[in-house]
């Protein structure tokens, strides 16, 4: 077989009237020639969207993002979907994932990644961001512009912006609202460096690992209680392992996550003009619905475990207090350590607050 495709090489070359492509020999899989498919992966942590297209909206964001695209594009550019860890079984390695070519595409917490990009944990700093409101704030705010200048100077772009409000579930009867609610020893999870550093200050244990683990921590009795998005909390089913319920929906939440579309820069600037601003178009088109179903998902969630009887309350403005003071030693030390980091601690609260 490769000798046939030298001789057809070589064949093409001295007539020098018969293209490449004719002879079968364009590249199809990398993007940027007119003409070319091109076939990209989009990985993700979330389960897949039922046969009506319905479940976790992160979920079906991807799938619709990759319908459109392939539509606008007449099949040229086909996003294949990887739900679940399919591909990439770590959840916290998608971006590490990305920028080693092993997938393109992902709705991704950028706060994953912090251990190589520091400044992404600005995107789950603890009581910088207490509701939707605020969190909507961000996208045409100085420190988006940030944001995003951060993230394609570290490899990836953002298509779509994707917050999700974060719950508090506990395996005992009394809720865990404010700081005052810990019991010194009890073991949590909770995505974020920073939101563990201020749980770890509070009292609590901490037990690391993805969303898709917290059932199974709960089961097995390493987790006393768990913190993650009120989507995660339904799509990994844990009414059924938790009995108190702490939700977003009354306006107050200490953990708030960005978990944007994002695509390699590399994959991305390989794409032509053309394929490049569909890319941009569909993902723009679908911000208001990724906005929407996510707070959405605050009052569905609720309904859901309270159906579960499980107890669902609220965090108070007094408790949220409390937790932003536990957070601003946190603050601080961002601040200190992360280069850039007090202009960001600045420009996220000049967002939040404005």
């Amino acid at each position: 077989m490769v000798q046939k495709k030298r001789l057809l090489s070589t064949l093409c070359a001295l007539t020098l009237a018969i293209p490449l492509s004719a002879c079968g020999l364009a590249d199809s899989g990398g993007g940027g020639g007119d003409g070319d498919q091109v076939t990209l992966r989009l990985s993700h942590q979330w389960p897949a969207p039922d046969n009506e297209g319905e479940g976790d909206f992160r979920s079906v964001l991807a799938q619709r993002f990759a319908d459109e695209v392939r539509e606008r594009t007449d099949g040229q550019v086909n996003i294949t979907i990887h739900p679940n860890n399919s591909l990439i079984e770590d959840a916290t390695q998608q971006y590490d994932a990305m920028t080693k070519g092993a997938t393109d595409l992902s709705v991704f917490p950028l706060d994953y990644a912090s251990g190589d990009v520091p400044e992404f944990s600005i995107t789950l700093m603890p009581t910088m961001i207490r509701n939707h409101e605020e969190a909507r704030k961000w996208q045409d705010s100085e420190v988006g512009r940030r944001i995003e200048e951060i993230t394609e100077a570290n490899g990836v772009k953002l298509l779509t912006w994707v917050w999700n409000a974060g719950a508090i579930g506990t395996k005992g009867a009394k809720p865990l609202v404010s700081p005052d609610d810990v019991k010194k020893g009890e073991v949590t999870r909770a995505a974020g460096s920073r939101v563990e550093q201020m749980l770890e200050q509070a009292g609590l244990g901490i037990s690391s690992m993805s969303s898709s683990e917290i059932y199974n921590g709960m089961q097995t009795g390493v987790l006393d209680s768990a913190i993650t998005s009120t989507g995660s909390f339904s799509s990994y089913r844990l009414h059924e392992q938790v009995k108190s319920f702490t939700s977003p929906s009354g306006g107050n939440t200490f953990w708030f996550m960005f978990e944007p579309l994002i695509i390699s820069k590399d994959k991305f600037d390989k794409l032509t003009p053309e394929q490049q601003k569909v890319m941009e178009e569909v993902g723009q088109e679908l911000q208001d619905f990724a906005y929407e179903a996510s707070e959405q998902d605050d009052a569905r969630v609720d309904k859901e475990f309270r159906d579960a009887g499980v107890n669902v309350v609220n965090m108070d403005d007094e408790a949220f207090s409390k937790w932003r003071e536990a957070a601003e030693p946190v603050w601080e030390d961002f601040a200190k350590d992360v280069e850039g980091g007090d202009e960001l601690i600045r420009l996220g609260q000049q967002a939040s607050e404005g």
